[in-house]
């Protein structure tokens, strides 16, 4: 925080400290960030609090730490408050903590004034340093402040230099507050004082009454030093001494340079009527005896330039007397006269002088002597000093003094104490005996009451003080040091424009510990300039020198004003630290800087120019050159120094004079210009009334000002207005404080001055305007002939985002706008549209208390270097004259869109309001009261209003929300002002944004009066540059001397309907790349006078002008309201499958009474039934059931809306919107119990899921909201209003374990009709009439009593094979595998055995053969080979013997 507020303090960007500056705050910051906090995970009595912020700090550390590495030197101030505010946030600590410690001022037993020290900052801590409080240990200074309700307003009742410890007493053993000097205690506080009284000139105990002869401060307490201990840790040291108190042994004058003395000689009638010498010759101004003026001597170290002498400069005679009546018992009067009578007794007259202080012929020790009463040797060296109770007592002994006292005291000394700090064993160590002081105070009660009784004669008792029980604990330094401070005070400046204008005879007074000094006072000014040093010397310090440079004390500037009555009045106070030197040959002069001005705890009100720095004085000091040497003398002041003083220049300053605004009952007003001692002014406006902008465009100064721009001079602006009899009154006023903001160089290339808006086109373009009128909509359509896909509130939703995912359109990024989260004029980009003039509010000379503004002037500057030399170049003029401003006043057409208010404050009962518009511009005044928005703080109004204007006659558009009241006035809600000149006039386009594209019709039709080529080139004539060329024949154009194509902004050729010629499009793309302002909404915050500067809500909206010399408008875009569409949604329940059992029927098997019920979401008291299935076994149920449902659709938001009232008596209903989403659920009808829940389905209607064609392919992935699949394995999703029908089969879920299920499957066919289609295709819900489309039959349902009698087989196999069927299939494997286990068994022998054996065949017995050849054929191929033999001459007959075996197997 110190290194942000010394870069806030440098204001000059080419300051060469600045970047040092920024980088030393960087690497301060990362080294505190890479420091680790303690870990609070290891820690026991840590609570899950203290973790989690402890995670929270480290990760915002290392955070930080990386940004402060990455940063670059843009936007520092911003920066790094944003860092300051991140931290700040995690600082406080929600928890118990310690308590802050509080310093009290005491007087007479009261509270005066406190100091509170927040407690981490002085805590130590054993890991170290880092880890400890930021003063633990170390001096600090603190300002006291006053209780509530109490002290002056704006004062400062003192501040402390002190030194604070806090921590474990086992953590003091090495503690050392104090670099120099020595830790003294005394037992001289509560160790009470000796009283004696006197009687016929003695002194002496026995004298005193009701007043023990060892007693406490305030005489009450008997308090013997025998009574006290020493304390444990502690031994006495030395016997017990006497002593007075030290604050009287100060001399009042301490650290003061000159001190006035006054002496009052008293005199008195005698019985002849003659003055002679009173009693008491000699007294101060309260009657107090002093010595004789001859025999008061000047102390040592002081001297005396002039002798006494009577002062008359106050009401008194020629001789200085002034008069009074004597009143007993004092004798002295009450009021003084400065006229003589004869009737008054009693006269007095002041004698004075002033007494300087020798700084020079002293030592530094025999100068702190002489601070000291006891060297002037006229002490009571018995330490008594003399007085009576409740009132001063003094040193010296007075002849009517009749009561002394002393106080003794006796040194402690610790003992050699290991652990501790032997000061923490102190505590409650002097605490009297409670046995003994009970007993003394009970022999002293009836004393002490008498004593009280005659005290109280007049006023009320003091306060009984008991004693402390702590020691006195005081530092002894033997060595104090001096210090010079110098303190260089250049100029203050305001920064509220709504405050004093000018500063009335204005004086700056330094403040330094117990010093002070003031500058001059000059004349009034608004921008005072002393360019004056104070300097202090010899300023006594007791701190070491180290510690006084690590934390010095502050200086306090204040400034102040004096009006003409001589009344002073603090403006603001500013506080910081001076630059310290030990040693004086490095010092280096202390650049000035910007500190901020405060007054109270409220915001920066001003800021001085100063800087300030503390030497210590030292051998090498005198040796040399002395530091004060080195500060100008002139005029009886010290000036600046010459390193340090602004170095002037000659510099130009263009204004550009445009107008005055809102200026009530002037008649011919002129502006008067002022800097410094130079003034230039305008020729008066002679008809304000109708033409409120000044004749001459430009003014011209030129004067010597700093060349630096920080120490910039400010400008006055004073609005004179001529009255009756050639009277003159300045009838407004405004300060530009800073001239930074205005600096330029006019030579710079790329730099173009500011240049008025083209509002008017020439004769050909005017042709062409009527052209453009005429055929511009001539292919156009009426909107509502044709259904067009999206409207402009889609382009709104696309630009936040809160487009439904369904609603796509492929043409949506030609038509897009932005959407401001502030005021246009807020957008950094576009310079609070102010680039051509500004806007500054002109304010009362002398404000009153809520300083109202009286109008604004409109005018601009530019400050820039001039040539000394009359013969060098002159640069060119930066406002060029326009003479004639044929362009205004403006006709012009206003068209304001108010689309939505959001967060507005409640103004009813029920927490909403119910808000409506009302525009006001000049005289005219649109709104209906009608139309207001019931039950919402998020109105969406969607009106656009159309106006006619005089500009600037009727400038500032006023959007006023109301509440709307039935019987009481309607409440005002809040306002926004809308300065439609700055739009007008601003280079950025502002009077009409920007479109994306270039549509000649369609819902996105082109609204500007110019279209895209005649608006660029507009543009290049207020750039300053050439008119753009354009080629049709490679479609491009020349512009700023570069050539750009189409091509190169659209790389395909667009396919967008409605879209302009290329030539314009190419315009348009251009137009983009200048930094113009594009089609937008804004949001603007909404502001109530009754609570000023705190927000009422903010309204969503845009503003379109259109000057009328430029031509007709485009059509206006229609904003209103979305209107939801009727739909009747027709569903019907076919039939259910795989549904979850949860019965138990008489077989003990599962089964369940389905019935299914649906309804619309948002729609809960529209729930319909279908009837029941009993006795499902299978979970199939058939239903063939119709439900019918009506919702009011926006397809453009896919959301249902529902407007009805909340209450009976209602006035108004509330519209909800919810999204179109049918809830279909599976139950189980329970007679006794409740109803079963068996599954749910939930679709969306504008996003669904296709249905399955059979129940085989339904399952739950059809209903996964983000599917893990595949794009191409992922289910397709519908619109049921664009498909109209479907019809399939939908899974129901239901959660279990925390999961979701298969619970059942259920076939519907969902139907979506308008309005009109439901009334011609008219249908009955459930199976009522009209059943048709389709007709619905009541379904085939077999009671399940009758089951068994018509099927008692299939019903027994069913029941067996549900309740065994694991069992039987087991048992049908096991058949099955011994089955063939046997087969195997059972031929095996027979294999082998032909296998082994091998039989011939017989050639003559064929039916032998033809049997063998059938066997060899059923048992394997293999075994054909039998049928050959192995003899060659058998061949022949085993042919015949074929051939006669193919007769036989034919006739088998």
């Amino acid at each position: 925080k110190a290194n942000l507020d010394t870069l806030k303090s440098m204001r000059n960007p080419r300051d060469p400290a600045l970047l040092h500056q920024w980088e030393k705050l960087l690497r301060e910051l990362m080294e505190d960030c890479k420091c680790p906090l303690p870990c609070m995970t290891d820690q026991p009595k840590a609570t899950d609090l203290d973790k989690k912020r402890w995670q929270l700090r480290s990760l915002l550390l290392q955070e930080l730490a990386q940004k402060a590495k990455e940063a670059q030197p843009r936007d520092m101030v911003a920066t790094v408050e944003g860092w300051l505010y991140r931290l700040n946030a995690v600082l406080p600590e929600p928890q118990m903590n310690l308590p802050d410690v509080m310093i009290w001022l005491m007087s007479r037993d009261q509270r005066v004034a406190y100091a509170q020290v927040p407690a981490h900052t002085i805590l130590f801590s054993p890991t170290g340093t880092r880890h400890s409080g930021r003063f633990c240990g170390k001096t600090q200074t603190l300002f006291l402040q006053y209780p509530e309700g109490e002290g002056k307003k704006d004062a400062l009742p003192a501040q402390l230099r002190v030194c604070l410890w806090l921590g474990n007493v086992t953590d003091s053993k090495d503690l050392q507050l104090l670099r120099q000097g020595e830790v003294v205690v005394s037992a001289e506080t509560v160790s009470g004082y000796e009283n004696q009284a006197k009687y016929k000139d003695q002194w002496g105990q026995q004298w005193l009454q009701h007043c023990p002869s060892f007693s406490d401060v305030m005489g009450h307490k008997a308090l013997p030093r025998e009574d006290f201990k020493e304390p444990q840790g502690w031994h006495w040291q030395g016997p017990w001494t006497a002593e007075p108190q030290r604050r009287l042994l100060l001399d009042t004058d301490i650290n003061k340079s000159q001190v006035l003395e006054e002496v009052y000689e008293n005199e008195h009638r005698d019985a002849t009527g003659a003055w002679v010498p009173a009693a008491i010759p000699n007294t101060d101004a309260n009657g107090e005896p002093v010595e004789a003026r001859e025999n008061v001597k000047c102390p040592q170290g002081w001297h005396v330039k002039k002798k006494w002498a009577v002062e008359l400069s106050h009401a008194v005679d020629g001789e200085g007397w002034e008069y009074g009546v004597g009143i007993p018992p004092s004798g002295l009067p009450q009021v003084w006269n400065s006229v003589e009578k004869t009737y008054y007794s009693c006269r007095r007259r002041r004698w004075a002088r002033v007494r300087y202080r020798d700084h020079g012929r002293l030592s530094h020790e025999q100068e702190t002597l002489s601070f000291l009463q006891l060297v002037r040797g006229r002490l009571d060296t018995a330490g008594w000093e003399y007085g009576i109770f409740g009132s001063k007592f003094h040193l010296n002994p007075q002849p009517q003094s009749r009561f002394r006292r002393r106080r003794w005291h006796r040194r402690l000394a610790p003992n050699k104490v290991k652990g501790i700090a032997p000061i923490f064993l102190l505590e409650g160590s002097l605490s009297l005996d409670m046995k003994q002081q009970a007993k003394r105070e009970g022999d002293t009660v009836s004393s002490t009451r008498r004593l009280d009784g005659i005290r109280s004669s007049g006023r009320a008792p003091p306060e009984i003080t008991q004693p402390p029980n702590l020691p006195f604990i005081y530092c002894v330094f033997n060595k104090p040091h001096y210090y010079q401070l110098f303190c260089y005070i250049y100029q203050a400046r305001n920064l509220m424009s709504n405050h004093i204008q000018t500063f009335q005879a204005p004086f700056v007074r330094l403040v330094f510990l117990n010093h002070s000094q003031c500058t001059q006072t000059l004349k009034s000014s608004a921008a005072p300039t002393w360019a004056q040093t104070l300097i202090f010397q010899h300023v006594l310090l007791y701190e070491n020198p180290q510690d006084t440079k690590e934390s010095p004390p502050f200086v306090v500037l204040e400034l102040w004003q004096r009006d003409p009555q001589g009344n002073e009045s603090l403006w603001g106070r500013s506080t910081w630290s001076p630059v310290v030197w030990l040693d004086v040959q490095n010092r280096i002069l202390p650049p000035m800087r910007w500190h901020p001005l405060v007054k109270g705890l409220e915001e920066e009100e001003g800021e001085i120019l100063a800087s300030c720095e503390l030497i210590l004085e030292t051998e090498v000091l005198g040796e040399g050159q002395l530091p004060i040497l080195s500060v100008p003398w002139k005029n009886g002041i010290y000036i600046l120094p010459k390193s340090i003083q602004p170095k002037l220049r000659k510099m130009a300053i263009e204004m550009l004079v445009w107008g005055l605004r809102n200026m009530k009952q002037v008649r011919s007003p002129r502006l008067l210009v002022e800097c410094w001692e130079e003034s230039v002014q305008t020729e008066p406006i002679r008809d304000f009334q109708t033409n409120p902008n000044f004749t001459q465009s430009a003014l011209f100064l030129t004067l010597y000002m700093p060349a630096d721009e920080a120490f910039a001079l400010p400008l006055v602006l004073k609005v004179v207005d001529n009255q009756d009899f050639g009277q003159e009154t300045v009838v407004g006023q405004a300060n530009v404080d800073s001239l930074e903001p205005y600096y330029c160089d006019p030579w710079a290339e790329d730099y173009t001055p500011p240049r008025p808006p083209m509002l008017s086109v020439k004769k050909y373009q005017e042709l062409l305007g009527y052209l453009y009128e005429k055929f511009w909509f001539k292919s156009s359509k009426a909107e509502d002939e044709h259904d067009q896909e999206v409207d402009w509130w889609s382009k709104l939703f696309w630009a936040t985002g809160d487009a439904p995912q369904a609603l796509k359109y492929k043409y949506k990024e030609y038509h897009t706008l932005k959407v401001y989260d502030c005021e246009l004029e807020a957008v950094p980009a576009f310079q609070g549209l102010q680039d051509f003039c500004q806007t500054f509010k002109l304010y009362q000379e002398r404000p009153k208390l809520d300083s109202p503004v009286v109008g604004e002037f409109k005018g601009q500057f530019r400050v820039y270097p001039f040539p000394e030399n009359p013969e060098a170049p002159k640069p060119p003029r930066q406002f060029l004259p326009w003479p004639k401003k044929e362009d205004f006043p403006q006709q012009c057409l206003v068209r304001v869109y108010v689309v939505q208010a959001v967060n507005l404050q409640p103004q009813d009962t029920n927490g909403l309001c119910d808000p409506y518009v009302i525009l006001k511009l000049g005289e005219t005044k649109l709104g209906n009261r009608d139309k207001y928005q019931p039950n919402t703080v998020d109105p969406i109004f969607g009106v656009m209003f159309e106006m006619s204007c005089t500009i600037p006659l009727e400038k500032d558009l006023e959007i006023q929300l109301y509440d709307f009241d039935l019987f009481s006035p309607d409440d005002k809600i809040g306002t926004t002002v809308i300065d439609l000149e700055n739009r007008l006039l601003s280079g950025f386009g502002a009077r009409c944004g920007l479109s994306k594209s270039y549509c000649q019709s369609g819902p996105f039709s082109w609204r500007d009066q110019m279209p895209p080529s005649l608006l660029l080139e507009h543009h290049a004539k207020q750039k300053g540059l050439p008119p753009p060329v354009f080629s049709p024949e490679d479609d491009s154009v020349f512009y700023n001397g570069k050539k750009f194509r189409l091509q190169s902004f659209e790389l395909k050729p667009p396919t967008a309907r409605f879209l302009g010629s290329k030539k314009e499009r190419l315009a348009l793309y251009l137009l983009h790349t200048q930094g113009l302002v594009p089609e937008h909404v804004e949001t603007r915050t909404l502001y109530s006078d009754s609570q000023p500067g705190i927000d009422q809500g903010k309204v969503q909206m845009w503003v379109d002008i259109f000057p009328k010399k430029l031509g007709p408008p485009g059509p206006p875009f229609n904003i209103r309201p979305r209107k939801p569409r009727r739909y009747e949604l027709r569903c019907i329940i076919w039939k259910t499958a795989h549904v979850d059992l949860k019965e138990n029927s008489l077989s003990t098997e599962k089964m369940s009474d389905i019935y299914v019920k649906g309804w619309l979401f948002g729609l809960e008291k529209d729930v319909q039934k279908t009837d029941v299935h009993y006795h499902s076994l299978t979970g199939e149920g058939i239903f063939n059931w119709r439900f019918i449902f009506t919702l009011d659709y926006l397809a453009a938001e896919q959301a249902c809306v529902l407007s009805q009232k909340d209450y009976v008596w209602s006035l108004d209903p509330t519209v909800v919107k919810f999204p179109a989403r049918l809830i279909v659920q599976i139950w189980d009808n329970n007679i006794i119990s409740a109803d079963a829940f068996l599954g749910v389905l939930e679709l969306d209607l504008s996003d669904m899921p296709l249905p399955a064609r059979h129940a085989k392919l339904c399952s739950v992935r059809m209903m996964d909201a983000d599917p893990k699949w595949p794009h191409f394995l992922q289910y397709k999703h519908c619109s049921l209003f664009k498909m109209k029908t479907v019809s399939g089969w939908w899974p129901c879920q239901v959660l279990d374990g925390g999961k979701w299920r298969l619970s059942g499957k259920v076939k519907m066919t969902l139907e979506i009709l308008t309005e009109k289609e439901a009334l011609i295709k008219a249908a009955g819900r459930g199976q009522s009439e009209p059943n048709q489309y389709p007709t619905l039959h009541p379904p085939l349902r077999t009671h399940t009593l009758f089951m068994w009698f018509r099927s008692p087989i299939a019903r027994f196999i069913h029941v067996f094979w549900k309740r065994y069927r694991f069992k039987i299939i087991a048992i049908s494997i096991i058949l099955l595998i011994g089955l063939l286990l046997f087969n195997f068994i059972y031929s095996a022998p027979n294999y082998l055995a032909m296998s082994w054996v091998k039989p011939e065949l017989r050639l003559n017995a064929p039916i032998q053969i033809y049997a063998k050849i059938i066997n060899s054929l059923n048992t394997s191929n293999a075994n054909s080979s039998n049928l050959t033999t192995p003899h060659q001459n058998l061949e022949s007959t085993t042919g015949h013997q074929l051939k006669l075996l193919q007769g036989h197997i034919n006739h088998l």
